[in-house]
């Protein structure tokens, strides 16, 4: 089952993206956006940059665990990771990223 970008308009009026694995599962959050046209736009960016691996930042929590971000060549933030337990945990969700990213639809919330 192919990954999907879920769209959605926030309680705050913003609108989101998340990228879900063929599972299910939120691999990938965004930042808010003011528009449906720049969330679109965030949406492209992720496409073009997940295949960049230099474009994923590696981070651990405070709380000792992982997680990461996906930056626009700006440096900007496209998207942030859930936390993981483990580096490895981490690295598969960015391995994850990359493989879903270029191929999913965009679906809106139900």
């Amino acid at each position: 089952m192919a990954g999907k970008f879920v769209t959605s308009v926030g309680k705050d009026g913003k609108h989101y993206f998340s990228l879900k694995a063929g599972n299910g599962e939120i691999i990938l959050q965004s930042q808010g956006y003011a528009s449906a046209k720049s969330r679109d736009n965030g949406i492209e960016s992720v496409r073009r940059n997940s295949q960049e691996p230099a474009r994923f930042q590696k981070k651990e929590a405070k709380n000792g665990k992982f997680f990461f971000t996906l930056n626009a060549t700006n440096g900007q933030v496209i998207g942030k990771s859930q936390m993981y337990k483990t580096a490895r945990g981490r690295d598969n969700g960015i391995a994850s990223v990359a493989r879903n990213a270029p191929d999913a639809k965009v679906v809106e919330a139900k």
